[in-house]
Protein backbone atom coordinates (compact mmCIF):
# COMPACT_ATOMS: atom_id res chain seq x y z
CA UNK A 1 0.00 0.00 0.00
CA UNK A 2 1.31 3.48 -0.88
CA UNK A 3 1.42 6.00 1.96
CA UNK A 4 0.06 9.51 1.57
CA UNK A 5 2.65 12.25 0.88
CA UNK A 6 2.49 13.55 4.45
CA UNK A 7 3.23 10.22 6.09
CA UNK A 8 6.84 10.11 4.90
CA UNK A 9 9.10 13.15 5.09
CA UNK A 10 11.51 13.85 2.25
CA UNK A 11 15.14 13.37 3.32
CA UNK A 12 17.13 16.54 3.89
CA UNK A 13 20.36 16.70 1.84
CA UNK A 14 21.85 19.37 4.12
CA UNK A 15 25.43 18.41 4.97
CA UNK A 16 25.24 15.19 2.95
CA UNK A 17 27.57 14.03 0.21
CA UNK A 18 26.37 12.08 -2.83
CA UNK A 19 26.94 8.73 -1.12
CA UNK A 20 25.04 9.49 2.09
CA UNK A 21 22.28 11.30 0.17
CA UNK A 22 21.87 8.27 -2.09
CA UNK A 23 21.51 6.02 0.95
CA UNK A 24 18.90 8.33 2.46
CA UNK A 25 16.91 8.48 -0.78
CA UNK A 26 16.93 4.69 -1.15
CA UNK A 27 15.70 4.20 2.42
CA UNK A 28 12.98 6.81 1.95
CA UNK A 29 11.73 5.31 -1.30
CA UNK A 30 11.71 1.79 0.11
CA UNK A 31 9.69 2.93 3.13
CA UNK A 32 7.27 4.84 0.92
CA UNK A 33 6.83 2.57 -2.10
CA UNK A 34 8.08 -0.81 -0.94
CA UNK A 35 9.95 -2.78 -3.64
CA UNK A 36 12.53 -5.39 -2.64
CA UNK A 37 15.50 -3.61 -4.19
CA UNK A 38 16.36 0.07 -4.66
CA UNK A 39 19.74 0.97 -6.13
CA UNK A 40 21.78 3.93 -7.32
CA UNK A 41 23.97 2.87 -10.25
CA UNK A 42 26.71 4.08 -12.56
CA UNK A 43 27.12 3.06 -16.18
CA UNK A 44 30.61 2.94 -17.74
CA UNK A 45 30.73 1.46 -21.23
CA UNK A 46 28.81 -1.80 -20.90
CA UNK A 47 29.45 -2.05 -17.15
CA UNK A 48 26.55 -1.31 -14.83
CA UNK A 49 27.90 -0.74 -11.32
CA UNK A 50 25.85 -0.69 -8.13
CA UNK A 51 27.00 2.27 -6.01
CA UNK A 52 24.41 2.06 -3.23
CA UNK A 53 21.75 -0.54 -2.51
CA UNK A 54 18.70 -0.90 -0.27
CA UNK A 55 18.18 -4.63 -0.64
CA UNK A 56 15.43 -6.75 0.91
CA UNK A 57 15.62 -10.06 -0.88
CA UNK A 58 17.71 -9.99 -4.07
CA UNK A 59 21.15 -10.16 -2.42
CA UNK A 60 22.53 -7.16 -4.33
CA UNK A 61 25.34 -5.18 -2.71
CA UNK A 62 27.39 -2.08 -3.36
CA UNK A 63 30.07 -2.63 -6.06
CA UNK A 64 28.18 -5.51 -7.67
CA UNK A 65 28.74 -5.42 -11.42
CA UNK A 66 26.15 -6.20 -14.10
CA UNK A 67 25.91 -5.83 -17.87
CA UNK A 68 24.30 -2.51 -18.80
CA UNK A 69 22.68 -3.72 -22.01
CA UNK A 70 20.99 -6.56 -20.09
CA UNK A 71 19.16 -4.15 -17.79
CA UNK A 72 15.68 -2.63 -17.84
CA UNK A 73 17.36 0.74 -17.24
CA UNK A 74 19.21 0.59 -20.57
CA UNK A 75 15.83 0.17 -22.27
CA UNK A 76 14.30 2.97 -20.20
CA UNK A 77 16.95 5.58 -21.08
CA UNK A 78 16.53 4.72 -24.77
CA UNK A 79 12.80 5.39 -24.48
CA UNK A 80 11.76 1.82 -25.17
CA UNK A 81 10.01 1.38 -21.82
CA UNK A 82 8.31 3.59 -19.20
CA UNK A 83 9.99 4.84 -16.03
CA UNK A 84 7.40 2.99 -13.96
CA UNK A 85 6.06 -0.41 -15.00
CA UNK A 86 3.68 -1.88 -12.36
CA UNK A 87 3.64 -5.10 -14.43
CA UNK A 88 6.98 -5.23 -16.22
CA UNK A 89 6.09 -8.39 -18.16
CA UNK A 90 3.48 -6.35 -20.07
CA UNK A 91 6.21 -4.09 -21.52
CA UNK A 92 7.90 -5.79 -24.48
CA UNK A 93 11.32 -4.16 -23.92
CA UNK A 94 11.36 -5.32 -20.31
CA UNK A 95 9.83 -8.75 -20.95
CA UNK A 96 12.63 -9.54 -23.42
CA UNK A 97 15.52 -7.94 -21.48
CA UNK A 98 18.17 -10.55 -20.52
CA UNK A 99 18.20 -9.57 -16.83
CA UNK A 100 14.55 -10.66 -16.59
CA UNK A 101 15.67 -14.22 -17.41
CA UNK A 102 18.32 -14.11 -14.67
CA UNK A 103 16.19 -12.88 -11.77
CA UNK A 104 12.45 -12.62 -11.11
CA UNK A 105 11.11 -9.12 -11.82
CA UNK A 106 7.41 -8.32 -11.60
CA UNK A 107 7.56 -4.50 -11.34
CA UNK A 108 10.13 -1.81 -12.18
CA UNK A 109 10.89 1.84 -11.44
CA UNK A 110 13.84 3.65 -13.05
CA UNK A 111 14.90 7.22 -13.81
CA UNK A 112 18.22 8.62 -15.13
CA UNK A 113 20.91 10.33 -13.09
CA UNK A 114 22.82 12.87 -15.17
CA UNK A 115 26.09 14.76 -15.11
CA UNK A 116 26.42 18.53 -15.35
CA UNK A 117 26.53 18.47 -19.15
CA UNK A 118 23.37 16.37 -19.34
CA UNK A 119 25.09 13.09 -20.21
CA UNK A 120 24.04 9.90 -18.47
CA UNK A 121 25.77 9.04 -15.19
CA UNK A 122 23.61 6.13 -14.10
CA UNK A 123 20.16 5.45 -12.71
CA UNK A 124 18.01 5.48 -9.61
CA UNK A 125 15.89 2.35 -9.91
CA UNK A 126 13.94 -0.37 -8.16
CA UNK A 127 12.60 -3.86 -8.86
CA UNK A 128 10.27 -6.25 -7.08
CA UNK A 129 9.44 -9.88 -7.85
CA UNK A 130 5.68 -9.18 -7.64
CA UNK A 131 3.53 -6.89 -9.81
CA UNK A 132 2.54 -3.65 -8.06
CA UNK A 133 -0.65 -1.55 -8.04
CA UNK A 134 -1.18 0.86 -10.93
CA UNK A 135 -1.21 3.72 -8.43
CA UNK A 136 2.59 3.74 -8.19
CA UNK A 137 2.72 5.51 -11.57
CA UNK A 138 1.49 8.63 -9.73
CA UNK A 139 4.75 8.65 -7.77
CA UNK A 140 6.90 9.39 -10.84
CA UNK A 141 7.19 13.16 -10.11
CA UNK A 142 8.54 12.37 -6.65
CA UNK A 143 11.10 9.89 -7.96
CA UNK A 144 12.18 12.36 -10.66
CA UNK A 145 12.51 15.12 -8.04
CA UNK A 146 14.77 12.98 -5.88
CA UNK A 147 16.83 11.90 -8.89
CA UNK A 148 17.22 15.54 -9.92
CA UNK A 149 18.40 16.47 -6.44
CA UNK A 150 20.93 13.65 -6.47
CA UNK A 151 22.14 14.71 -9.94
CA UNK A 152 22.58 18.30 -8.74
CA UNK A 153 24.53 17.18 -5.69
CA UNK A 154 26.63 14.91 -7.90
CA UNK A 155 27.45 17.80 -10.24
CA UNK A 156 28.76 19.94 -7.38
CA UNK A 157 30.66 17.09 -5.79
CA UNK A 158 32.33 15.96 -9.02
CA UNK A 159 33.45 19.54 -9.69
CA UNK A 160 35.14 19.51 -6.28
CA UNK A 161 36.61 16.08 -6.99
CA UNK A 162 38.15 17.30 -10.25
CA UNK A 163 39.58 20.37 -8.52
CA UNK A 164 41.09 18.14 -5.83
CA UNK A 165 42.45 15.80 -8.48
CA UNK A 166 44.26 18.69 -10.18
CA UNK A 167 45.55 19.94 -6.85
CA UNK A 168 46.93 16.52 -6.03
CA UNK A 169 49.18 16.69 -9.08
CA UNK A 170 51.09 19.67 -7.73
CA UNK A 171 51.58 18.16 -4.28
CA UNK A 172 54.97 17.53 -2.76
CA UNK A 173 58.16 17.40 -4.81
CA UNK A 174 59.01 14.16 -2.99
CA UNK A 175 56.46 12.46 -5.21
CA UNK A 176 58.01 13.67 -8.49
CA UNK A 177 60.64 11.87 -10.56
CA UNK A 178 63.46 14.34 -11.22
CA UNK A 179 64.42 12.93 -14.63
CA UNK A 180 60.97 12.95 -16.23
CA UNK A 181 58.86 15.28 -14.01
CA UNK A 182 56.31 12.47 -13.71
CA UNK A 183 55.04 10.96 -10.48
CA UNK A 184 57.53 8.62 -8.86
CA UNK A 185 56.43 5.33 -7.30
CA UNK A 186 55.43 7.02 -4.05
CA UNK A 187 53.26 9.52 -5.91
CA UNK A 188 51.78 6.75 -8.02
CA UNK A 189 50.72 4.79 -4.95
CA UNK A 190 49.03 7.85 -3.45
CA UNK A 191 47.21 8.57 -6.73
CA UNK A 192 45.95 4.97 -6.88
CA UNK A 193 44.64 5.15 -3.31
CA UNK A 194 42.85 8.46 -3.99
CA UNK A 195 41.33 7.20 -7.24
CA UNK A 196 40.23 3.92 -5.65
CA UNK A 197 38.29 5.92 -3.05
CA UNK A 198 36.60 7.85 -5.88
CA UNK A 199 35.77 4.65 -7.74
CA UNK A 200 34.17 3.17 -4.63
CA UNK A 201 32.01 6.26 -4.20
CA UNK A 202 31.12 7.10 -7.80
CA UNK A 203 31.78 3.85 -9.69
CA UNK A 204 34.01 5.45 -12.31
CA UNK A 205 35.75 3.24 -14.82
CA UNK A 206 39.53 3.08 -14.65
CA UNK A 207 42.29 1.09 -16.32
CA UNK A 208 46.02 0.75 -15.69
CA UNK A 209 48.69 0.49 -18.37
CA UNK A 210 52.20 -0.68 -17.49
CA UNK A 211 54.99 0.06 -19.99
CA UNK A 212 58.53 -1.31 -19.78
CA UNK A 213 61.15 -0.22 -22.32
CA UNK A 214 62.98 -3.02 -24.12
CA UNK A 215 66.69 -3.07 -24.84
CA UNK A 216 67.66 -0.20 -22.52
CA UNK A 217 70.53 -2.19 -20.98
CA UNK A 218 72.01 -2.70 -24.44
CA UNK A 219 71.77 1.05 -25.11
CA UNK A 220 73.48 1.81 -21.79
CA UNK A 221 76.24 -0.75 -22.46
CA UNK A 222 77.01 0.30 -26.03
CA UNK A 223 76.04 3.98 -26.16
CA UNK A 224 76.35 5.04 -22.54
CA UNK A 225 73.92 5.91 -19.77
CA UNK A 226 73.48 9.42 -21.09
CA UNK A 227 71.86 7.99 -24.23
CA UNK A 228 69.78 5.57 -22.12
CA UNK A 229 68.53 8.47 -19.97
CA UNK A 230 67.54 10.36 -23.11
CA UNK A 231 65.47 7.36 -24.29
CA UNK A 232 63.67 7.36 -20.92
CA UNK A 233 62.94 11.09 -21.23
CA UNK A 234 61.63 10.66 -24.80
CA UNK A 235 59.42 7.77 -23.74
CA UNK A 236 58.07 9.81 -20.81
CA UNK A 237 57.34 12.74 -23.11
CA UNK A 238 55.50 10.52 -25.59
CA UNK A 239 53.37 8.90 -22.87
CA UNK A 240 52.51 12.22 -21.24
CA UNK A 241 51.54 13.95 -24.50
CA UNK A 242 49.58 10.92 -25.75
CA UNK A 243 47.45 10.55 -22.63
CA UNK A 244 44.58 12.84 -21.65
CA UNK A 245 44.98 15.66 -19.13
CA UNK A 246 42.86 13.68 -16.64
CA UNK A 247 45.10 10.59 -16.83
CA UNK A 248 47.94 10.03 -14.39
CA UNK A 249 51.42 9.00 -15.53
CA UNK A 250 54.30 7.80 -13.35
CA UNK A 251 57.81 6.49 -13.70
CA UNK A 252 57.64 3.44 -11.49
CA UNK A 253 61.39 2.86 -11.55
CA UNK A 254 64.18 2.33 -14.04
CA UNK A 255 62.59 2.08 -17.48
CA UNK A 256 59.08 1.18 -16.30
CA UNK A 257 56.09 3.52 -16.51
CA UNK A 258 52.51 3.37 -15.28
CA UNK A 259 49.41 5.09 -16.67
CA UNK A 260 46.14 5.39 -14.77
CA UNK A 261 43.27 6.19 -17.14
CA UNK A 262 40.24 7.54 -15.29
CA UNK A 263 36.58 7.79 -16.28
CA UNK A 264 36.99 5.67 -19.38
CA UNK A 265 35.94 2.28 -20.69
CA UNK A 266 38.30 -0.57 -21.56
CA UNK A 267 38.10 0.18 -25.29
CA UNK A 268 39.30 3.76 -24.70
CA UNK A 269 42.28 2.51 -22.68
CA UNK A 270 43.12 0.04 -25.46
CA UNK A 271 43.04 2.86 -28.01
CA UNK A 272 45.44 4.81 -25.79
CA UNK A 273 47.84 1.85 -25.85
CA UNK A 274 47.64 1.74 -29.66
CA UNK A 275 48.51 5.45 -29.84
CA UNK A 276 51.48 5.02 -27.50
CA UNK A 277 52.76 2.07 -29.52
CA UNK A 278 52.51 4.06 -32.74
CA UNK A 279 54.37 7.02 -31.28
CA UNK A 280 57.06 4.74 -29.84
CA UNK A 281 57.50 3.03 -33.21
CA UNK A 282 57.85 6.38 -34.96
CA UNK A 283 60.78 7.24 -32.66
CA UNK A 284 62.38 3.81 -32.69
CA UNK A 285 61.51 2.97 -29.08
CA UNK A 286 60.68 -0.64 -28.26
CA UNK A 287 58.54 -1.51 -25.25
CA UNK A 288 56.42 -4.23 -23.69
CA UNK A 289 52.96 -3.13 -22.58
CA UNK A 290 50.31 -4.59 -20.29
CA UNK A 291 46.78 -3.32 -19.65
CA UNK A 292 44.11 -4.22 -17.09
CA UNK A 293 40.73 -2.67 -16.22
CA UNK A 294 39.59 -2.17 -12.65
CA UNK A 295 37.16 -4.80 -11.40
CA UNK A 296 34.93 -3.25 -8.69
CA UNK A 297 35.28 -6.23 -6.36
CA UNK A 298 39.11 -6.20 -6.62
CA UNK A 299 40.20 -2.56 -6.94
CA UNK A 300 43.02 -0.67 -8.62
CA UNK A 301 45.95 -2.37 -6.89
CA UNK A 302 44.78 -5.67 -8.32
CA UNK A 303 44.44 -4.07 -11.76
CA UNK A 304 48.02 -2.80 -11.41
CA UNK A 305 49.20 -6.32 -10.61
CA UNK A 306 47.31 -7.73 -13.59
CA UNK A 307 48.71 -5.08 -15.96
CA UNK A 308 52.23 -5.75 -14.68
CA UNK A 309 51.82 -9.48 -15.27
CA UNK A 310 50.46 -8.85 -18.77
CA UNK A 311 53.46 -6.64 -19.55
CA UNK A 312 55.94 -9.32 -18.41
CA UNK A 313 54.06 -11.96 -20.40
CA UNK A 314 54.45 -9.83 -23.54
CA UNK A 315 58.13 -9.27 -22.79
CA UNK A 316 58.75 -13.00 -22.35
CA UNK A 317 56.82 -13.77 -25.54
CA UNK A 318 58.97 -11.27 -27.44
CA UNK A 319 62.17 -12.77 -26.03
CA UNK A 320 60.98 -16.23 -26.95
CA UNK A 321 60.20 -15.11 -30.48
CA UNK A 322 63.65 -13.54 -30.82
CA UNK A 323 65.36 -16.70 -29.55
CA UNK A 324 63.27 -18.83 -31.89
CA UNK A 325 64.14 -16.60 -34.81
CA UNK A 326 67.84 -16.77 -33.93
CA UNK A 327 67.74 -20.57 -33.73
CA UNK A 328 65.94 -20.76 -37.07
CA UNK A 329 68.58 -18.56 -38.69
CA UNK A 330 71.36 -20.70 -37.24
CA UNK A 331 69.75 -23.89 -38.55
CA UNK A 332 69.17 -22.25 -41.92
CA UNK A 333 72.84 -21.16 -42.08
CA UNK A 334 74.05 -24.66 -41.22
CA UNK A 335 71.77 -26.15 -43.87
CA UNK A 336 73.08 -23.79 -46.54
CA UNK A 337 76.79 -24.30 -45.68
CA UNK A 338 78.34 -27.09 -47.84
CA UNK A 339 80.17 -29.75 -45.86
CA UNK A 340 83.35 -29.10 -47.81
CA UNK A 341 83.17 -25.37 -47.06
CA UNK A 342 82.80 -25.32 -43.31
CA UNK A 343 83.99 -22.20 -41.52
CA UNK A 344 87.50 -22.52 -40.03
CA UNK A 345 87.75 -23.30 -36.35
CA UNK A 346 88.82 -20.53 -33.99
CA UNK A 347 92.05 -20.87 -32.04
CA UNK A 348 90.36 -22.09 -28.85
CA UNK A 349 88.35 -24.76 -30.70
CA UNK A 350 91.43 -25.97 -32.51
Amino acid sequence: MIDSPMEKTLPSFLGMNFESASQAVLRFLHERLGFSLWIVTRTVGDDWIVLQAEDHGYGVRSQNLFRWTDSFCSQMVEGRGPCIAPRSDEVLAYATAPIGRQIEIGAYIGVPLTLGDGTLFGTLCAIDPSPQPEGITQELPLVLLLAGMLSGLLKLELATVEANRLAERSRDEAETDAMTDLHNRRGWQRVLEAEEARCLRYGGGASIVVIDLDGLKKINDFKGHHEGDEVIRRAARIIRTTTRASDEVARLGGDEFGVLTVECARCEAEELVHRIRRQFASEGIEASVGIATRIPAEGLNYAWQQADEAMYAEKEARRGAQLHTGADLLQLGMALTPVTEQAPLCAECQ
